[in-house]
């Protein structure tokens, strides 16, 4: 069995897409999956599988959300190597006086080439930073997420991928929880 970390975008969000998450862990064992473990509301779930694709797995879970709860969930699956690299390779942490407060990552559906931070645009986004490294964008806010164009949106738009962002105190939790099972 592999376990993968399935990363749902945009549920339970200002009302929309409501997914309580017991029954997503019922649906989800009814398909199959096993030691199903959700973390927070926000769409963190953990799934054992035979399957070794994480796409694969992603693709299963949107279907049978969209199948059972009729909500339309993009859905990003890493494994533990993903969650570890997040530690070793973000650039912002080296700072000392670094703010995790601030710091957030996107995790996106496939790799990109190191030069697509040109294609965001960074420019527009100032001051916030941006580093790319692989299939993850790691985020340095200014001020914060709720006041940046640096968002979800305008990176799946820009680089034309399926991207979901999760704060540095999360993946912090869900390398965790990883690391416990």
């Amino acid at each position: 069995m592999i376990t993968h970390l399935a990363l749902l975008r945009g549920i339970n969000v200002s009302g929309h897409n409501t997914l309580k998450m017991e029954a997503l862990k019922a649906t989800l064992e009814g398909i199959g999956f096993q030691n199903v473990l959700t973390y927070i509301q926000s769409g963190n779930v953990f799934v054992d599988s035979p399957e070794e694709q994480p796409a694969k797995v992603g693709f299963l879970i949107k279907q049978e959300i969209f199948k059972v709860f009729g909500h339309e969930v993009p859905v990003v699956v890493i494994g533990k190597q993903d969650l570890e690299a997040c530690f070793q390779n973000n650039p912002f942490l080296k700072a000392t006086d670094a703010d995790t407060k601030k710091l957030y990552v996107a995790f996106i559906s496939t790799s990109l080439r190191s030069d697509s931070i040109s294609d965001l645009k960074m420019s527009q986004v100032k001051p916030d930073e941006a580093h790319i490294d692989g299939s993850r964008i790691y985020i340095k806010y200014a001020v914060g997420a709720g006041k940046t164009r640096l968002e979800q949106k305008y990176i799946e738009k820009k680089l034309n991928v399926t991207a979901t962002i999760r704060n540095w105190n999360t993946v912090t939790q869900l390398l965790k929880l990883y690391e416990e099972k």
